[in-house]
């Protein structure tokens, strides 16, 4: 598929996967909503999916009925319709349920929300007295997981808060005042409330903490170093993270002696992505080409990543102007509009979701079809993030990033 754009210039979006895109000269529209990606090699942008073969998946030794977990929890993930654990599930659950220090190195998108959730929800079952601490770098990470906590908790006498910036810091400590068995929270609120003393967590012999190399990005070192030194040296120590940096390396030397390393080598996301770049030529609107995009039948659902929260509430602007169906987030909202964001976008409600990097840490929605870099990501690392939110649950997605 091709098209014209306003008799300007050609942008062949809908080409054969693994093609590049419109080879034409540099420049472009890039002062208002430019990239930082520059130092990528636009040739990284561009890769034919791969469709996974079954003997590709890796082995599972277990079923969910063969774990230890009271028959409580084992009929809420029957109720979920849950029978195979995955890898990472399969390896961690019989660990944690021993309860030894767990390090589970996997990617977003594998499992490792269940994986911790499961066996401390049935410790805690069997010893109401335990306390679980929770630590995740972004907000919609931890709403995802209190989601998950009340499918595998459902009707079982197990309370949780959730404690997030964005949100009533009065109402959560009001819950807290319930004494909850499980906390949720990103570092910085749950720091402020440690502060002001509606946490002690010399009470916590559990911690958790998901997407290590995530916070770390964002600059959580110290909060976190300083949230595991209020903690009892005696507790069960769990950390997953994707990678294993120097300093995610160096947070989990003091963070547990001796751990049980699980690793889980999963496929390059680009098995599952195809991905493309669409050439911007000079004197072209970004925006019309967008614009054009989302009007296109195959883009059903799609994420749109820009660089800064002011060019996204830009964006959203121009593009609902045109009629098109679009929402963001960004960390400006408050945690309530970005959840009515998410909403909207999971339930088809609109086509679009319009996201800056920070905001869309954590984001897991199903069959999202298109991931497209409106503005270039500013390391690789981020650009595999970014597109992994697509190509989900052995579908193939599609990603496109704009080159100008």
């Amino acid at each position: 598929m091709s098209y014209q754009n306003q008799g300007r210039s050609r942008s062949n979006f809908g080409r054969s996967p693994g093609r590049p895109f419109n080879r034409g000269g540099r420049g472009g529209n890039r002062n208002r909503f430019a990239g930082k990606g520059a130092s990528i090699n636009p040739a990284m942008y561009i890769n034919k999916a791969v469709v996974q073969t079954e003997q590709e998946i890796a082995s599972v030794t277990h079923a969910f009925v063969d774990f230890a977990l009271e028959p409580e929890i084992q009929q809420n993930i029957k109720h979920q319709g849950y029978e195979s654990p995955t890898p990472i599930q399969d390896m961690a659950i019989p660990l944690i349920l021993q309860n030894l220090d767990v390090v589970g190195l996997a990617q977003t998108g594998t499992g490792k929300t269940a994986a911790f959730l499961l066996p401390l929800i049935n410790k805690v079952l069997l010893d109401n007295q335990q306390g679980v601490l929770i630590i995740v770098p972004t907000r919609e990470l931890a709403s995802q997981i209190s989601d998950e906590f009340e499918k595998f908790a459902y009707g079982l006498p197990v309370s949780k808060v959730l404690c997030v910036g964005g949100m009533s810091m009065s109402n959560q400590i009001r819950s807290l005042r319930n004494n909850p068995h499980f906390i949720i929270g990103t570092p910085g609120r749950l720091k402020d409330l440690v502060d002001r003393r509606f946490i002690d967590l010399s009470l916590f012999t559990n911690v958790v903490l998901d997407e290590v190399d995530r916070m770390l990005d964002i600059g959580f070192i110290r909060d976190i170093r300083y949230l595991i030194d209020q903690m009892p040296k005696e507790r069960q120590s769990l950390f997953f993270s994707a990678t294993m940096t120097r300093d995610a390396e160096s947070v989990l030397h003091s963070f547990s002696p001796n751990p049980s390393v699980v690793k889980i080598k999963s496929r390059d996301t680009s098995t599952q992505v195809d991905q493309d770049i669409v050439k911007i030529r000079p004197g072209t609107n970004k925006v019309d080409i967008l614009s054009e995009m989302l009007m296109t039948e195959e883009f059903e659902r799609v994420i749109v990543f820009g660089r800064t929260k002011h060019g996204i509430n830009k964006l959203e602007k121009i593009l609902s102007e045109r009629g098109l169906r679009v929402t963001s987030i960004h960390g400006n909202k408050t945690q309530a509009a970005r959840q009515r964001s998410l909403n909207d976008f999971k339930r088809g409600y609109v086509q679009t979701l319009l996201a800056t990097d920070v905001a869309a840490r954590g984001i897991d929605i199903d069959d999202v079809t298109h991931v497209i870099n409106y503005d270039e990501p500013g390391s690789y690392d981020d650009y595999i993030h970014r597109i992994g939110r697509t190509g989900r649950a052995g579908k193939v997605g599609k990603a496109l990033t704009f080159i100008g």
